[in-house]
């Protein structure tokens, strides 16, 4: 299924964000250092550090040639791989970012974080065009649905927030998690929303009629991403708990753990992010042990 190919060290300090290249077998990742880091999947090796960053960075988001930074301050810098610089730098917060997603039906960036308000901005030239409370605390998470329709936030208080792309007026609230939710991901069938908390739980949820489906006791604690497959019908989560899990997602059943204690490698601390290669070869994950792993799929 996947087993575990490289571990590419560099990073000084823990580690929060990863995201791919358009160009094949390039990734970034970038934490508590002071840089945005590229890495070669064909050399497996590191490549540079792309650019520096004024303060930790806790996501990036890479959409149409640029790399979007949201950082601990607030601001979110874009970087133009056809320019080969950062075009522009926004004080989009007055808290640290932790989220970032494109709406690329509507040529519009949304950012998330700290002090709980979404702001949507213009891909066209980075100006804000909209900005709502979705909750009066920390806004961890934030997934589109396949066809665009809707968003999902993951809040701070155990609720998970469903909004109308159209409008970005409210639809629904979920209501079932005991702690903070902490990552979200639409099913790519779009059947379902998947919802991680750090009650250490995922929960399955029914789209056509926002039901609770299935609550399944995943992880020992938080679980901080959830990463579908681009093409099997697989997903994995990550945790707190060291873990990294694969999941079958068409009936939830567990079919891997890739741990120290299990696989005899695996991270030492705290996996805070992981991304499936464009390709769906490889799995990266990376986390507060300042490790990057990449996991190989079997033949």
């Amino acid at each position: 299924m996947l087993n575990h190919l490289k571990t590419l060290s560099g990073h000084q300090n823990p580690v929060y964000a990863l995201a791919n290249s358009d160009k094949d077998g390039i990734f970034f990742s970038a934490g508590n250092d002071k840089g945005v880091v590229e890495w070669s999947l064909k050399k497996m090796a590191f490549v540079m550090v792309k650019m520096p960053v004024q303060s930790s960075v806790y996501c990036l988001h890479n959409y149409n040639n640029q790399l979007f930074i949201g950082e601990r301050s607030g601001a979110f810098s874009v970087y133009d791989f056809n320019e080969q610089k950062v075009i522009a730098r926004v004080n989009a917060h007055t808290k640290p970012i932790f989220n970032i997603q494109t709406v690329k039906s509507k040529n519009e960036l949304l950012t998330t974080g700290e002090d709980g308000s979404v702001a949507v901005w213009s891909l066209n030239d980075f100006t804000e065009i909209y900005r709502f409370q979705a909750a009066y605390d920390t806004v961890r998470a934030i997934a589109i649905s396949p066809d665009e329709t809707e968003v999902a936030f993951g809040c701070k208080d155990h609720l998970i927030r469903i909004y109308n792309l159209s409008d970005y007026s409210l639809k629904s609230k979920l209501e079932s998690h005991s702690l903070p939710v902490t990552s979200l991901a639409y099913h790519p069938t779009g059947k379902y929303l998947i919802s991680g908390s750090r009650d250490a739980q995922l929960k399955i949820w029914n789209l056509s009629n926002y039901e609770l489906r299935e609550t399944i006791p995943a992880h020992l604690f938080t679980v901080y991403d959830i990463a579908f497959h681009p093409t099997l019908p697989y997903f994995a989560t990550s945790s707190q708990d060291k873990s990294i899990k694969i999941w079958d997602a068409e009936n939830f059943k567990l079919y891997k753990i890739l741990s120290l204690e299990k696989a005899g490698i695996g991270h030492t601390h705290s996996i805070n992010k992981i991304i499936w290669s464009n390709d769906g070869k490889y799995l990266i994950s990376t986390g507060d042990d300042r490790q990057v792993m990449v996991w190989e799929m079997e033949g």
